[in-house]
């Protein structure tokens, strides 16, 4: 209790709001930065399971299919 009420009295009227993220001079408050990072990270697991299928497709399933013939 005693550290919310310390920043209460440094932070004044601006205690409560969101707080704006500087981004390339840009203000962004929180909010929108959190969900960025939330799509951000879901797609790059998308996309990490995408090539990981792909691959799984390449090197096992091609060869048995006849897609091509390594010796």
């Amino acid at each position: 209790m005693g550290e919310a009420k310390r920043r209460k009295e440094i932070l004044g009227d601006q205690y409560g709001q969101e707080k704006q993220n500087k981004f390339l001079g840009l203000s962004l408050p929180e909010k929108p930065t959190e969900q960025f990072m939330k799509i951000t990270t879901r797609a790059t697991w998308i996309g990490i399971g995408g090539v990981a299928a792909f691959w799984l497709t390449v090197r096992f399933l091609g060869p048995s299919l006849g897609w091509w013939h390594v010796e």
